[in-house]
């Protein structure tokens, strides 16, 4: 077995988020549905930022998100996704580097450019997102480095990269190195956007190379096609070894064959732009999970990390979390 050096290698699409102040009456306007992501070519996502005010750039992705919380903790994480080598590309990797996260993975040279979505953020705080996957679409297989993957104890999937086929064939060979090397693999469902068109395969990947999942309720309800939270913690409960749902203001519930442990939220200062809420709560979970502690610590630790990246623009922390889980007594 390899010498386990990371907590958490991450595996999710590279992209450079654009913070923009939003009302209902612009995406109504725009033909925008509140509070999902939608894909869009290089000249949709143009004209979108060009029909908004000014916004804020700061590096993203749900899972980069994710692997920069963990870092927040004081985890050890890897990260592995594709950019352009252009100005956004550059950007990207500084910034991964920069918070302690390794990124290696080559970039591109020629094609696509740098991924990049233009976030709507509402008074109310929800985030619609449109995004450009730019060069996030050509990452294949070639880009796994198998001693990488088989050095963290969870490999973690981003589903918002489950639509390429080669991103389908990386994800499954990076379980596959993981499960061969003793290590665990964690997946998050992203959006019902991504169920909804890719439900059949979701549902076969979660049962049969999946340990640890993670969903929403939306998201959950989706995979499994009922409307009631409760038969969903049903239809999930013995198909993986842990799924981590949240539910917003209700807190989350992780689910074992054998039992559940109700998370309530830890509440925000206020709540600003609830972008990174999920990819957060992912982050502590994890970081608990991998650092020996019981699932409802783990749960602890993922809702106050949730509740800290909502109490401001941007989907990373500004508070080191670990800070934030020493004053709460949780490491």
């Amino acid at each position: 077995m390899a010498t386990q050096t990371l907590d958490v290698v991450g595996i999710g699409n590279a992209i450079v988020d654009i913070l923009v102040p939003s009302d209902d009456q612009f995406l109504s306007k725009h033909d925008l549905r509140k509070g999902t992501m939608t894909l869009v070519n290089e000249a949709r996502a143009e004209a979108l930022y060009r029909a908004t005010g000014s916004g804020v750039e700061m590096s993203g992705g749900s899972c980069g998100n994710t692997m920069a919380g963990i870092a927040s903790f004081g985890g050890k994480g890897a990260y592995v996704g594709k950019v352009r080598n252009d100005q956004l590309g550059d950007v990207f990797a500084h910034d991964m580097r920069a918070i302690g996260v390794k990124f290696d993975t080559a970039p591109l040279t020629k094609g696509p450019s740098t991924a990049r979505c233009l976030i709507l953020v509402t008074p109310d705080a929800q985030r619609t997102m449109n995004t450009y996957l730019g060069a996030c679409v050509e990452l294949g297989p070639e880009d796994l480095d198998p001693n990488l993957i088989a050095a963290a104890q969870v490999t973690y999937l981003e589903g918002y990269l489950f639509d390429p086929p080669r991103a389908k064939e990386a994800f499954r060979r990076a379980a596959k190195t993981a499960h061969d090397a003793g290590r665990k693999v964690s997946l998050s469902l992203s959006d019902p956007f991504c169920v909804d068109r890719y439900r059949d395969e979701f549902r076969d990947l979660v049962a049969n190379h999946i340990d640890i999942l993670f969903a929403n309720e939306a998201e959950i309800c989706s995979l499994y096609q009922v409307n009631d939270f409760e038969q969903a913690v049903n239809h999930v409960r013995g198909k993986t070894e842990i799924a981590a749902l949240t539910r917003s203001e209700l807190g989350s519930v992780i689910v074992t064959r054998d039992r559940e442990h109700r998370i309530p939220i830890s509440p925000p200062e206020r709540v600003i732009d609830s972008t990174g809420a999920g990819d957060l709560y992912a982050a502590g979970f994890l970081y608990g999970l991998t650092n020996g502690k019981d699932l409802a610590s783990c749960g602890k630790l993922g809702s106050l990390a949730a509740a800290e990246v909502i109490s401001h623009y941007g989907a990373r922390p500004e508070t080191p979390l670990r800070d934030l889980a020493q004053r709460a007594g949780l490491i």
